[in-house]
């Protein structure tokens, strides 16, 4: 297949893999994780950064200054007022003009809140941000985001952390089929298939983080998730056979017959 960039904003990419950077069990352990996925997109709580000494934190002096696109995500935000805040803080200390949006409404499934994710897209987008907002799986709710100016949409596969894969295919299909910007598949997925799933149902790349650090062996994992996202963006690309309701043999009935 020849060279299959897209872009976000300014920014042209060949990897489709953003990755984050927690949960990793060493700072070896994640360098190595990075290096295995290809990724060119890293992304982080900003609430977990020192942004008074950016080039001192625990996580960012690990990372070569320059080498990645720097998504700084606002996890822990309850209102859009929070987020936009979290938002530029970050930028003031100049880690990026890119921003994941997360704003949780329920602790215990870590949801997004719909209605302050689009509060907090527009504001930020009016500021001049890059925004790309972390969403559920509705249709609905992704094309207004769009409308606002989103980049990117990053629909959910599932709750973040479960593991449990892309519980609504269908929904992310029309998401996809809908969005005139790239969607980006985040939170939920849990091994190889999910990843290589997403990308089949036309996402531009999936974001993951602790399906890759909490694997048993995390670099190797996150070459697992690199070569599912290849596989499943080339099938995409290639078209898939139609699905049948009988079978049909590959070679004709003609050629069977012994003669």
């Amino acid at each position: 297949m020849s060279a299959d960039t897209w872009r976000i904003g300014k920014h042209e990419m060949s990897s489709r893999f953003f990755l984050g950077t927690g949960l990793f069990p060493s700072p070896l352990v994640q360098q190595e994780a990075i290096s295995a996925s290809g990724a060119e997109v890293l992304t982080f709580a900003i609430r977990r950064v020192n942004l008074d000494a950016v080039e001192d934190d625990s996580i960012l002096q690990h990372i070569e200054p320059g080498a990645f696109i720097f998504l700084p995500n606002t996890s822990g935000a309850r209102t859009a007022d929070e987020a936009v805040r979290i938002a530029r803080l970050a930028r003031a200390s100049g880690l990026s003009d890119w921003v994941k949006v997360e704003i949780s409404a329920s602790e215990r499934t870590l949801l997004p809140d719909p209605i302050e994710t689009l509060r907090a897209t527009e504001i930020l987008v009016r500021e001049g941000f890059t925004v790309l907002p972390y969403i559920s799986d509705d249709p609905i709710i992704c094309r207004k985001l769009e409308e606002a100016g989103a980049a990117a949409i990053m629909p959910g596969g599932a709750p973040i952390g479960t593991g449990l894969g892309i519980l609504n295919p269908y929904n992310i299909g029309l998401i996809v089929e809908e969005a005139r910007v790239p969607v980006i598949i985040d939170a939920g997925l849990g091994t190889a298939s999910d990843a290589s799933l997403a990308m089949e149902l036309g996402a531009s790349a999936v974001l993951m983080n602790t399906p890759v650090a909490k694997a048993k062996d995390p670099v190797g994992m996150a070459k697992a998730m690199r070569m599912a996202i290849e596989a499943g963006r080339l099938a995409y690309v290639s078209g898939r056979m139609p699905k049948k309701r009988y079978a049909s043999a590959s070679s004709g009935m003609a050629s069977l017959i012994v003669k």
